[in-house]
């Protein structure tokens, strides 16, 4: 009985790690992996300000304020582990300091001085924007490189970011 050869992951396992081969090139997952770190600093950014913002809300509408600033933080916080996730099976390292995020994110911080209420809707809303910009300039590259998860996990975060725009700007139309 003829023995089998051993894979390329086997064989480079007895040397240490193996290479990752996942059918997307090295310089694809590189290029994937820096866009999501784009979009990882964008929605830890918008997190952060968002969280402020539950915070810091005054005025008469405190409460629906509060409460709908308490989910969309929520969503946010959840959010950021699967892009950072996504960027490590990818095999790169996810950025995780504030040094990081303010360096890589498109989005503002959010204002040193907490603003009155339906200008925090508008920042929201700017930032919910932004951050599905960061994810859209992504699909060509995803799309070219075959990275179905990734496209899945864009999709996913456009449908938040979008309809999040949506819900806030209703607030602000008279």
């Amino acid at each position: 009985m003829a023995k089998k050869s051993p894979s390329p992951a086997k064989a480079a396992s007895a040397k240490g790690v193996p290479s990752l081969q996942i059918g997307i090139s090295d310089k694809d997952r590189a290029a994937i992996a820096q866009g999501l770190s784009k979009l990882l600093a964008d929605t830890y950014t918008l997190y952060l300000t968002t969280h402020n913002f539950h915070w810091n809300v005054t005025g008469p509408m405190f409460n629906s304020l509060h409460a709908m600033f308490m989910g969309q933080y929520t969503e946010l916080w959840n959010a950021v582990d699967p892009i950072a996730e996504r960027i490590r099976s990818l095999g790169h390292k996810a950025p995780g300091s504030y040094a990081q995020f303010a360096q890589l994110s498109s989005l503002p911080d959010a204002p040193a001085t907490p603003p009155k209420a339906l200008d925090m809707v508008r920042i929201l809303v700017d930032g919910h924007e932004g951050v599905a910009r960061t994810a859209r300039a992504l699909f060509d590259l995803v799309d070219k490189a075959s990275d179905e998860p990734t496209a899945d996990l864009l999709t996913q975060r456009l449908t938040v970011h979008e309809q999040t725009a949506w819900m806030l700007r209703s607030l602000l139309e008279e």
